[in-house]
């Protein structure tokens, strides 16, 4: 049965709560500072910005799997990490960096109902699809875009790693009572992971129109910052699981929010169509290796 509105938001109020006492929640990774720091620095090179970077080996790893994905569109082999600066420019490496670094700030082993693998290649081949469908469409801020598409889905792994027995409890309303995950997450939270997911974001001082495009990564529509960004997330989003490569359990029977048709300046529901079909076969060639 259902909860009523009042009981959602005193739930949504309660986990909120929870949130923001979580005392062992991970605060922003150190590199972001120190990269920051530099890219503030006129002077900084590409050679120096790559020692700072080259002393997480492990990261440095991260940024060229990244950079050499046949979905990042890159024309041709990046081998160093000083080379996939030059080619992609300090503000696009500052984004991947950052993005990288939280998510391995939230990596966790699986447990119950949980497919960290299937997860995290998700959210790379989201945040890789996105940057595609940007540049495509002439969307300036494609580092933006990938950032966005790498934490759309943070909020899941947040429930998972702090509210497992809800989380549990979610699945066990999908799996019985084949309810959406969506609702299955108001039903129990009063929120959804889209709002987890910004609720990080705020917490970390990111920029708005980040936490705006993970709030709304299912419903762009309803975006009030950027609906342009939230509508590609959800476009890339749904395209994985439409296409069936890089998808993820959590968006099964994802619904198309039709307005991004005009939003995306698309025309009409044949040509998005059309769009999404092209991209079958580079979606497909896409490596599956998991990067995390």
């Amino acid at each position: 049965m259902s909860n009523s509105p009042v009981e959602n938001i005193q739930e949504k109020a309660i986990y909120i709560r929870m949130l923001s006492n979580i005392r062992n929640l991970p605060s922003v990774p150190l590199i972001i500072f120190e990269v920051s720091k530099m890219l503030g620095n006129p002077n900084t090179s590409a050679s120096d910005l790559g020692r700072v970077i080259g002393r997480d080996q492990g990261l440095v790893a991260k940024i060229l799997t990244v950079a050499n994905s046949p979905l990042y569109g890159l024309p041709r082999r990046v081998a160093t990490i000083e080379f996939a600066i030059v080619i992609l420019g300090f503000d696009h490496i500052k984004n991947i960096v950052m993005a990288l670094s939280m998510i391995e700030a939230f990596k966790r082993n699986g447990g119950t109902n949980w497919d960290n693998k299937s997860y995290w290649n998700h959210t790379l081949f989201t945040a890789a699809a996105a940057k595609r469908i940007a540049d495509e469409i002439g969307y300036p801020k494609s580092g933006e875009v990938f950032t966005a598409g790498l934490l759309h889905d943070l909020g899941i792994s947040i429930i998972q790693r702090y509210f497992n027995k809800e989380f549990n409890t979610i699945c066990s309303l999908v799996d019985t009572q084949q309810m959406r995950y969506l609702k299955a997450e108001e039903q129990v939270l009063g929120l959804t992971h889209q709002e987890v997911g910004k609720f990080l974001i705020n917490k970390w001082n990111l920029p708005e129109a980040l936490g705006d495009a993970i709030a709304n990564h299912h419903h762009p529509s309803k975006s009030e910052n950027n609906k342009v960004l939230a509508s590609i997330i959800h476009l890339a989003d749904y395209m994985t699981q439409r296409i069936g490569t890089g998808c993820f359990y959590w968006d099964d029977d994802m619904q198309l929010d039709e307005n991004i048709i005009d939003i995306l300046k698309f025309g009409d529901e044949s040509k998005l169509n059309d769009f999404i079909e092209s991209h079958t076969e580079l979606f497909k060639g896409q490596s599956t290796a998991t990067i995390f």
